[in-house]
């Protein structure tokens, strides 16, 4: 069964910074691209970053870049994402996901 848990969401003020983590499982996480996508409340899903399998190479949606840093340690079957610089627009619950699915997710809060 595949699996995907998230965690390390939280509330924060503008300007400050979150480690979300997804800890996966059921499949050869080594083996697969694993992206972050988020739901801001009364929105649809909005792409956030990749990780590519093989070389690790990594993209951003341009809201996110210089921001935000993906990352993936393949020994733990975990993926990282490093959020810098936080704005209230970022309040959203943040997903992991492949092509095999995704997690629960983990809510992020921006807020003063």
């Amino acid at each position: 069964e595949v699996q995907l848990v998230e965690s390390g969401g939280g509330l924060v003020q503008p300007g400050g910074s979150l480690r979300l983590s997804c800890v996966a499982s059921g499949f050869t996480f080594s083996s697969y691209a694993m992206s972050w996508v988020r739901q801001a409340p009364g929105k649809g899903l909005e792409w956030v970053s990749t990780i590519n399998s093989g070389d690790g190479s990594t993209t951003y949606a341009d809201s996110m870049k210089g921001r935000f840093t993906i990352s993936r340690d393949n020994a733990k079957n975990t993926l990282y994402l490093q959020m810098n610089s936080l704005k209230p627009e970022d309040t959203a619950v943040y997903y992991c996901a492949n092509t095999l699915g995704r997690g629960q997710g983990t809510q992020v809060t921006v807020s003063s």
